[in-house]
């Protein structure tokens, strides 16, 4: 199950090029202010960490942290979402209040931006509005279900896709297998708390072409006081003769993301259908 949460604030300033950082960061200091119940506001040696809302999504190592950030690059507005996987679904009221913290009060950025006139939508239903909530927040969560098969299919990434193999990042020789093992991977650790290495089956298709386009990024790190690399690549890549279960598990990447650091944006993909007429 998952939550899509859609944040549009209106303003007539413009957002960097890159937002996913300032966004997850703001959002991390207001959940912190929402959640946390420790007097000294420290998480080393705190006593409240296996049942912590800010402790599973900015503190954990080594998982598969249960929301992302959906973002565009070189956006025009500061409109974006945020998704929420499996048991974080239970958490909506401290996102959403979170959210609207971060956003009003707190703000954006070194600016310390906040806007006054925003809403947030879950699932397609209005949540906030004219500066306040609904009074009842009863959102059923999405199942994960995809319909159709299509074979021929173009995949874009419309964020840069980081893939690791042996500890380093993969460019120019990222294939069809390494997208799908990605997605396979993020989706049972994220839903079936399971570890796996390797897809469950053997990919079918007829031919695959790629354009790729290598692209620098790079976040400031509060916590490190530097800034962090963050290139990937985009571009697009199209698939002919694809089999129906590969075409399943793009179709839920769309939703949960590709690669490393989804929880800023990264790994935004798109599948469309190639018209060969």
């Amino acid at each position: 199950m998952y939550y899509k949460i859609d944040i549009k604030p209106k303003t007539d300033k413009t957002p960097p090029y890159f937002t996913g950082s300032m966004l997850r960061g703001a959002f991390g200091h207001a959940l912190k202010r929402v959640t946390c119940i420790n007097p000294s506001y420290r998480c080393e040696g705190c006593f409240a960490t296996e049942k912590c809302l800010y402790y599973d999504f900015y503190e954990k190592q080594n998982i598969q942290h249960k929301y992302r950030f959906d973002i565009e690059l070189n956006q025009k507005n500061f409109d974006f979402s945020l998704y929420l996987f499996a048991e974080s679904c239970h958490a909506l009221p401290y996102v959403l209040s979170s959210l609207e913290m971060a956003l009003t009060q707190n703000g954006l950025g070194r600016e310390r931006m906040t806007f006054e006139d925003l809403q947030m939508e879950v699932n397609g239903v209005t949540v906030y509005r004219d500066h306040g909530f609904s009074h009842q927040i009863d959102i059923v969560p999405c199942k994960i279900h995809v319909d159709g098969h299509t074979s021929d299919i173009k995949i874009k990434f419309l964020t840069p896709l980081r893939i690791k193999k042996g500890n380093k990042l993969k460019y120019d020789d990222i294939t069809i297998e390494h997208i799908l093992r990605s997605i396979y991977q993020r989706k049972q650790q994220i839903f079936e708390n399971e570890e796996v290495y390797s897809l469950d089956y053997e990919p079918t298709y007829i031919t695959s072409v790629k354009t790729f386009e290598y692209k620098p990024l790079y976040r400031k790190s509060d916590r490190q006081g530097k800034k962090m690399v963050m290139d990937g690549v985009i571009g697009e890549m199209a698939v002919l003769g694809l089999d129906r279960k590969s075409y399943e598990l793009l179709k839920i990447g769309e939703i949960i993301g590709v690669g490393k650091q989804t929880v800023f944006g990264m790994g935004k993909i798109k599948v469309e259908e190639i018209d060969r007429k």
